[in-house]
């Protein structure tokens, strides 16, 4: 297991990765990431060679809110994978004030076919159409942190 923080707090533009830190670094080779980046490298390293796959479970909790000077209304971040978002990991928050922090998590497994690398980062996204059809132009984060578990 590994474990990343951002605690302080960071205003995320629309579809741009959140950085982070390590807290508790992974011990293995199979996580690359550098430190105070937002793109976790998941490698699919196997020890049975029948093994077709190696398989992560991601979970990110954290505060977002509006950033100041936007329009209040629904906002989004989700787990992406080689840069595209998880549909099932988006987390919406609709604040009721500009800075107004709401708790949210997100969860995603990924799997990583033998042999293969795949990066994961944390974006802020739009929420979907029917939430807010004018998203933010970002969303902040404060208090985050993104645990990774190989599973499989």
């Amino acid at each position: 297991m590994s474990d990343y923080i951002a605690v302080a707090e960071q205003n995320v533009p629309l579809n741009q990765a959140a950085t982070f830190t390590a807290s508790t670094p992974c011990r293995n080779s199979n996580i690359y990431f550098e430190n105070g980046s937002g793109v976790f490298i998941l490698r699919g390293i196997v020890n049975n060679p029948y093994a077709p796959f190696a398989r992560y479970t991601v979970k990110f909790n954290g505060n977002i809110a509006v950033p100041e000077g936007d329009t209040v209304g629904a906002i989004a971040v989700a787990l992406t994978v080689n840069g595209e978002p998880r549909p099932s990991s988006v987390a919406i928050s609709t604040p009721a004030a500009v800075e107004e922090f709401n708790n949210v998590t997100s969860i995603a497994t990924v799997t990583v076919p033998r042999g293969a690398s795949f990066s994961v980062s944390l974006r802020a996204v739009a929420p979907p159409t029917d939430v807010n059809p004018t998203p933010a132009d970002g969303v902040l984060i404060r208090n985050g942190n993104i645990e990774i578990i190989r599973v499989a």
